[in-house]
């Protein structure tokens, strides 16, 4: 489905080395997405290119903006089509991988793609405020990571709970990442983090994007994350 030719040119502009085997991976990744695309809402980009680009590029920038050490553990926070962090344990298939959304069929869909490209990884059903309360998960992992689920303000109150004193959450933004770390500050320190740095990228087709660093300096308070219609109606600000 995918030229995988224009996939490893595409990632090594970026410094991004793709394997044939790797490219075939993601290749077959793409098919099964679209296939069941057509079973479900996965994503609105389906064209092959725009795959490339705007699912399997975007998502393996994560690999340029951290450092992950060989079998570090990593929690993606309403993974939805498996967003970044599928792709990435395509090239490092060493990381501990949990991917957590509150769809199951979301899940269902990963574990049958996991298993066909052969790629090991814990799938957990569960809303983020609610896997960020439970001690099978809170402050267990070297990173967390989010693209393209909520705003920064919320997902870092999503998000930072997952993440070991001394680890670092990650988030995938777009063009309006500026605003919305602004936004964030007093919810990141709340939530016991700290701004560790903002890689900023343009795709090729010009898009800009920020992968945000915030590193866990504390423990997160007990009383957090809160529900949505908590956040919604006290956010911190």
């Amino acid at each position: 489905m995918l030229d995988t030719t224009f996939l490893i040119e595409i990632c090594s502009q970026y410094g991004l080395p793709v394997t044939a085997e790797q490219a075939q991976s993601l290749d077959l990744y793409a098919s099964m997405l679209v296939e069941w695309n057509g079973k479900m809402n996965l994503t609105a980009i389906t064209e092959p290119r725009d795959m490339v680009v705007k699912h399997f590029l975007d998502s393996l920038l994560l690999l340029k903006a951290v450092e992950l050490p060989q079998e570090a553990s990593i929690i993606d926070v309403g993974t939805g089509a498996g967003f970044p962090s599928v792709p990435v344990k395509v090239l490092r298939p060493d990381l501990k991988l949990n991917l957590l959304d509150s769809l199951n069929k979301r899940l269902v869909f990963l574990q049958e793609l996991c298993g066909a490209l052969g790629l090991c990884a814990q799938f957990t059903h569960a809303r983020a405020e609610d896997g960020g309360k439970d001690k099978k998960y809170r402050e267990k992992y070297d990173f967390a990571c989010a693209r393209a689920v909520a705003s920064l303000r919320n997902l870092s109150e999503y998000c930072l709970p997952f993440v070991k004193v001394g680890g670092t959450f990650i988030a995938l933004k777009g063009a309006e990442w500026e605003e919305e770390l602004a936004e964030a500050k007093n919810a990141i320190g709340t939530m016991g983090g700290k701004v560790d740095g903002v890689e900023k990228f343009t795709l090729p087709d010009q898009s800009r994007r920020a992968i945000i660093l915030i590193k866990k300096i504390s423990q997160t308070p007990p009383q957090f994350p809160r529900t949505v219609a908590k956040m919604t109606k006290k956010p911190i600000i």
